[in-house]
């Protein structure tokens, strides 16, 4: 049994409803001069890319995936992970998972130029329409951009966290199991229900008695708010899930996400354990599996 699964199982034991599970992601950073075991490597997607919001879903049932700057699907969350820098004039890729939408859209064909990092930093992707770039939409002709104004869009991307200057070489995304190189997870994510939630922070107070202040924003949560802000802060986050997340990883309607670094998340664990006879979260109403 991995370390991680041990965590796991013990906190959901401690939780005391029977056939609970939360989805549970184990983010791991590799720096420039990391070297990456080969059982990792062997886990980078062929001949597609995928979104961090896809692989933190798959992840959490139990597919393992690692993205490079060649494989991710999410411009913006190739600059939050530090895989780019979030100046490059050059598009990141021809084909994306995020991009492509827009391409489809557009009605350019071949002609559509993806946009580049830069496009996202200076906000002119999430401000499409009021940028007049109609082929940044993700919508067709209705389409109002993520953000009414292109200083609004600054202003958001200045909140969004994010590892700069690029200095990270891969991101691996691994299920509570794997077990086939030794890998210490860096920040876990779980996608929680609100009333699992409850539970989670009760047992991370019953250790620290910290309050949660909550960092949130409509996009990049997955990457900025769930991943790179604990991974940067040491501190964990909770935020809902962004529109990626919503719609092109289709995240559950019931669920949001808290990102832990491994430090916190076995915080929350011995928490979870040791308060179970203050915190009886099994008569919690919604705490049951239906």
């Amino acid at each position: 049994m991995t370390q991680v699964r041990d965590a796991y199982n013990r906190m959901i034991d401690a939780m005391n409803v029977p056939g609970l599970e939360i989805p549970t992601a184990c983010i791991k950073f590799y720096k420039q001069d990391d070297e990456i075991p080969q059982a990792v490597l062997e886990c980078e997607p062929q001949g597609l890319t995928l979104t961090s919001c896809q692989s933190t879903r798959q992840a959490g049932f139990g597919d393992n995936v690692l993205l490079t700057s060649d494989t991710i699907g999410c411009v913006a969350a190739a600059i939050s992970f530090g895989l780019v820098d979030q100046k490059q004039s050059k598009p990141l890729g021809e084909s994306l998972v995020y991009t492509d939408i827009m391409k489809e859209q557009s009605g350019l064909g071949e002609e559509f130029t993806p946009p580049s990092p830069k496009d996202f930093t200076e906000g002119t992707v999430y401000a499409c329409a009021a940028a007049q770039r109609p082929e940044f939409a993700l919508f067709g002709d209705g389409d109002t951009g993520r953000f009414e104004t292109v200083d609004a869009a600054k202003t958001a991307m200045a909140d969004m966290m994010a590892i700069q200057p690029a200095d990270t070489q891969a991101v691996f995304f691994y299920s509570l199991d794997f077990d086939d190189a030794d890998v210490e997870a860096d920040v876990v994510v779980q996608a929680a229900r609100p009333v699992e939630l409850t539970r989670i922070i009760q047992a991370y107070q019953f250790k620290t008695g910290k309050r949660v202040t909550a960092s949130m924003g409509g996009l990049r949560v997955v990457n900025s708010d769930l991943i790179v802000r604990p991974y940067l802060t040491g501190e964990l986050n909770i935020s809902t899930a962004c529109l990626g997340a919503r719609l092109i990883a289709q995240w559950d309607a019931d669920r949001m996400g808290i990102g832990m670094p491994w430090p916190v998340f076995n915080q929350i664990v011995d928490g979870m354990t040791l308060s179970q006879g203050g915190f009886p979260f099994q008569a919690y109403p919604g705490a049951a599996v239906a």
